[in-house]
């Protein structure tokens, strides 16, 4: 094997051919992999032979990268076929050069001694003083190939990879593992630094969130003044209740909506947090002013169209205002206020309320304006799903596979999502009930948008995967669907 000349032949392609992009994955990075192949190798005690087969395979490892960065563990096997023999390497050699080469594919799968020393050496860097650089250089390669856009981004993605890393040699655990964890708690702490400033707006996103809120109470207002109240028609939640208070005694309808408001905002304050009620404090307070600025004016006499516009136009003016962090509406700070004192799901109690309101509505204004007021409030929540969640619709998804490690991989690494992951058994198939093995068993949640992508990334792993999914209706814990945090 003459792998000195190996290396003087493939050297000067990687320096000279490689994409100036490539910040990370270059000729640097192999002679560095090298080197630390070597040393590794050393304290391992290999033999001779070995010692040339994993130099070999470390310098023909990332050699794909000349051709394309998808698969180039697998177009440096196909180079390393193509062009060792040239140099007085057997078939025998090349197989073994090809298993080390595959074995530093993500996520890392060494199956012999050989193939866990290249893959430490491939990593070396994580546990020396020279991570830092080597990191900015690897997130100057991913952003430019659209894995990351921030640095933000970035260090929640490296936190993610450490953790999950393992190093295989005793040689490289005993060298490179301390300091690894302290690289891993020196990010977390700033990953947790960063969460902790995150809620600080800036100036844009509360200019752009004040606008959204001028629309948004402007176009609820224009729903509630030019079609519901001209009509005597109502609403769920507070809103309801105030359309109810205004038409039987005639009070203004912008104040009622402000004094109903109120407390579920002080308890909205302690119960949610302080951004939040002061959010919806001031919608509150703007729709006030927009129902007193714009005069009542009955667009139509349909009930039908009244029904569908002035809920949707509702809806449309209370989701805007939910896309800012706050509510127009109390009724939700209301059931989880409730839902700490009784068995209820917040569900069954906004229901439970807005029975109440249109069942007063029936009495006293007639069943057939009550059962179109549930109309316009079945039309207002539509509309608040559409403008809070777009098409990004929820869909959970859950895979059963037994090659879980390398979906777990694609599914947070190339498709950008958190996942949970369950301990279980595959198998039990009829005729074969005896037959199981251990696996995990993944689950993630994505939009619909995103799901023929998803299964596209598992079913290139494995092609037999077991993929189902279902439509989240609600998530427990939170109070509304919204963007922005409280």
């Amino acid at each position: 094997m003459q792998y000195q000349l190996v290396y003087n032949f493939l050297m000067p392609k990687l320096e000279e051919e490689l994409p100036e992009y490539y910040t990370y994955h270059n000729a640097a990075h192999t002679k560095s992999v090298i080197a630390a192949a070597e040393y590794l190798g050393t304290l391992e005690k290999i033999s001779e032979e070995e010692m040339l087969l994993l130099k070999t395979a470390a310098l023909f490892h990332d050699a794909g990268f000349l051709q394309q960065a998808d698969g180039h563990e697998e177009i440096s096997c196909i180079l390393a076929r193509d062009h060792l023999p040239e140099f007085g390497y057997s078939e025998k050699h090349i197989g073994e050069i090809s298993r080390i080469i595959m074995a530093t594919r993500l996520p890392q799968t060494p199956v012999n001694h050989l193939g866990q020393i290249l893959c430490d050496a491939d990593l070396f860097y994580i546990g020396k003083d020279g991570y830092a650089a080597n990191a900015e250089k690897l997130f100057q390669e991913f952003k430019y190939r659209g894995f990351v856009k921030t640095e933000a981004e970035w260090q929640l993605m490296q936190v993610e990879f450490l953790s999950n890393h393992k190093f295989f040699t005793k040689s490289a655990i005993s060298e490179l593992e301390a300091a690894k964890q302290q690289i891993i708690k020196e990010l977390t702490s700033g990953v947790e630094h960063s969460l902790a400033s995150h809620h600080e707006d800036s100036a844009g996103q509360l200019i752009q969130d004040l606008v959204l809120t001028l629309v948004g109470v402007t176009i609820a207002a224009v729903a509630l003044k030019l079609f519901l109240v001209p009509n005597h028609f109502f609403d769920g939640g507070v809103t309801g209740i105030s359309l109810l208070v205004h038409e039987v005694y005639g009070f203004n309808l912008g104040l009622v909506i402000l004094l109903l408001n109120l407390p579920l905002i002080i308890v909205s304050h302690f119960t949610i947090g302080k951004r939040f009620a002061l959010r919806t404090l001031l919608s509150v307070i703007l729709l006030g002013v927009a129902l007193l600025l714009i005069p009542n004016y009955a667009m139509t006499a349909d009930k039908l169209l009244i029904s569908i516009f002035g809920g949707a136009f509702l809806g449309i003016g209370v989701g805007l205002i939910m896309r800012t962090g706050a509510a127009l509406d109390g009724i939700e700070v209301l059931a989880v206020y409730t839902l700490k004192r009784t068995s209820f799901t917040i569900t069954e109690i906004i229901l439970g309320i807005n029975i109440i309101i249109f069942t007063i509505a029936g009495f006293r204004f007639g069943i057939e304006t009550a059962l179109y007021s549930i109309l316009t409030y079945f039309t207002a929540t539509r509309c608040i799903d559409y403008v809070v969640e777009g098409l990004q619709a929820y869909t959970g998804v859950t895979i059963v596979s037994g090659k879980s490690e390398a979906i777990k991989y694609q599914l947070v690494n190339k498709l950008g999502r958190g996942i949970t992951v369950y301990k279980g058994e595959r198998g039990f198939l009829p005729g074969k009930y005896d037959v199981s093995a251990e696996c995990d068993i993944i689950f993630t949640v994505i939009t619909r948008l995103e799901l023929r992508k998803l299964k596209n990334l598992v079913y290139d792993v494995d092609p037999k995967a077991f993929v189902f999914a279902n439509t989240i209706k609600e998530a427990s814990g939170g109070i509304i669907k919204r963007r922005h945090s409280h």
